[in-house]
């Protein structure tokens, strides 16, 4: 999967063995922070939900201000906490938060429009009306911070980590929503059907691509954090779960559920049409299309 004719990479300015190991890059080094961050994630969240142990409902996370807090909030604030904490400990926080490298090419930009209007439509199905405000404001909060985690993960750490190894952008899409998908597969341990999970990592896997290319043509780790932070929250209200709700049945939720054959065929276009490595040093123009 690597290429010979890849753009050299900077040379390391790391000073220490710990800054040196990473940024030599890699796919296994990828999928090992993953794994050490969902298993501490997972960690803190059994922690948690022992701690507060009957001060929430696990069967409605979103009954109340409490259940929402317990159950979703303050796990994913964790996971941004040691994501932040490891990427300064590499020193890329100014990388993974500046201007990427590349220039995005115009049709790379219906990724976001989609998510955008998705989540529009998710609004407009919700039934306001059955949660209390601070559940609202507390779910989209919690949104904020599982558009960091999971963006700074696999947007940002993931993909960092395959360009450094020398991997082709075709193959940094691809296994950087791979990763993503398979970071869902642990919604088994909550007692998920089988099924259920699977669909959820497929539609992962597809929405990662489009993450990925808002990356590409925003030429920022910020917009594809704000994209995936309204995009859950709008999910979570609207159906009225977390990956099985069943939703209020308005056409405007079913028109919104569109939106995962479109990230299907721009995952598919995008295989072929996404060329090419990328480099902080190299000169745009000679970049991929």
């Amino acid at each position: 999967m690597t290429d010979a004719t890849a753009v050299p990479r900077r040379s390391s300015s790391a000073s220490s063995p710990w800054q040196r190991f990473w940024e030599r890059g890699g796919w296994w080094r990828a999928i090992l922070v993953a794994a050490v961050y969902i298993a501490l994630y997972i960690g803190a969240s059994q922690l948690i939900g022992a701690v507060f142990r009957g001060q929430y409902d696990v069967t409605n996370p979103f009954g109340d201000p409490a259940s929402v807090a317990i159950t979703l909030l303050l796990p994913v604030v964790f996971g941004s906490v040691i994501l932040l904490a490891f990427a300064a400990s590499v020193r890329w926080l100014p990388e993974l938060f500046g201007r990427q490298p590349g220039r995005g090419r115009g049709w790379m930009w219906i990724a976001p429009v989609i998510v955008v209007i998705a989540a529009l439509l998710r609004v407009g199905a919700t039934d306001w009306s059955a949660y209390s405000v601070s559940v609202i404001l507390l779910t989209f909060l919690t949104g904020l911070f599982v558009g960091l985690s999971e963006e700074l993960l696999t947007r940002g750490l993931a993909v960092n980590l395959l360009r450094k190894g020398g991997y082709s952008e075709r193959w940094v899409m691809v296994l950087s929503s791979l990763i993503f998908a398979l970071l869902h597969s642990t919604n088994l341990i909550s007692g998920q059907p089988v099924g259920t999970v699977l669909f959820t990592m497929g539609f992962t896997f597809f929405f990662g691509v489009a993450m990925y290319l808002t990356l590409r043509a925003t030429g920022s780790l910020v917009w594809p954090i704000l994209l995936h932070a309204i995009t859950d929250p709008t999910t979570f209200l609207a159906t009225g779960g977390v990956d099985s709700g069943s939703g209020t049945g308005s056409p405007l939720l079913t028109f919104a559920g569109l939106s995962v054959y479109l990230y299907v065929i721009i995952a598919i276009v995008a295989v072929f049409l996404v060329k090419g490595h990328l480099d902080r040093t190299a000169d745009d123009s000679a970049l991929l299309r």
